[in-house]
């Protein structure tokens, strides 16, 4: 029965990832829709059948290529599909049939858009983070996981941090470091996850950040000037909170035990 369970919800998150895939790549253009028109190729601009839009399958049933002008189709497709699918498992093993679930599963959702546009385009849609904000701290009030108060906590705490870097990062460099963008996402995963999530999401995002940023620096040779985005590093590092927060506190209670024992 479990079996059959975690098959549904992953058909069902990786069908959902196919409809993120089209939100990916048309939200940040004004002149398209999300809804019309249906998928097609993005070179031939052909209408896919049904059978050439199963997720994940499709794709490697046409080996990575459109059936009519045989153009590449990006893995993007297949992956963002296949993501979606495991997070939608992973919410259900967490959160089984409970409200945390559909909530945490549009949270996990919008988290994965933001990161794909993000890395394609280095901007985070106010369309997202900000009615995010607002769905985050009113499903606090009908969630046992996170109170209200930690809830409008986590919306002050988090854009009030990233804001504060962001300006001294500024009166430091004289240039800026950090989007509004970043702002806006940390205080929606305040409103989700509350503000006791805020410091580890903060350090984890960081300190990631900063190891693919050097590398980047080598790997583009332009030193201080070199850019990367920094929302899917607080996106994935607030996915790994939402899963893992027992241990990350168990991790934290050793490293103060070992800490304190020297």
């Amino acid at each position: 029965m479990n079996i059959l369970l975690f098959s549904y919800t992953f058909i069902f998150g990786a069908i959902v990832g196919s409809f993120l895939n089209v939100v990916i790549f048309r939200l940040p253009d004004d002149d398209q829709s999300i809804v019309f028109p249906g998928s097609h190729c993005p070179q031939c601009n052909t209408d896919l059948h049904w059978y050439d839009n199963i997720p994940i399958l499709s794709y490697l049933a046409l080996g990575g290529k459109c059936r009519s002008c045989k153009s590449g189709i990006s893995i993007q497709y297949p992956l963002v599909e296949l993501c979606m699918g495991l997070l939608s498992m992973a919410l259900f093993n967490r959160f089984g049939f409970s409200l945390e679930f559909p909530l945490y599963f549009l949270f996990s959702a919008a988290l994965l858009v933001i990161i794909f546009i993000d890395i394609h385009l280095q901007i985070i849609p106010d369309v997202i983070s900000l009615p995010g904000i607002f769905i985050g701290f009113t499903s606090s009030f009908f969630i046992g996981s996170v109170s209200w108060q930690q809830s409008g906590l986590g919306i002050l705490l988090g854009g009030g941090i990233l804001l504060a870097i962001a300006k001294g990062y500024y009166l430091l460099a004289k240039r800026d470091g950090m989007g509004g963008g970043d702002v806006k996402l940390l205080a929606m995963i305040g409103a989700f996850l509350g503000w006791q999530s805020l410091l580890y999401v903060v350090f984890a995002s960081s300190l990631t950040g900063s190891i693919v940023g050097i590398g980047a620096m080598f790997k583009q040779g332009k030193g201080g000037q070199t850019r990367i985005p920094f929302g899917p590093f607080l996106a994935l590092s607030a996915l790994s909170w939402l899963f893992f927060q027992e241990q990350i506190y168990d991790l934290w209670v050793w490293y103060n035990t070992f800490i304190n024992s020297l």
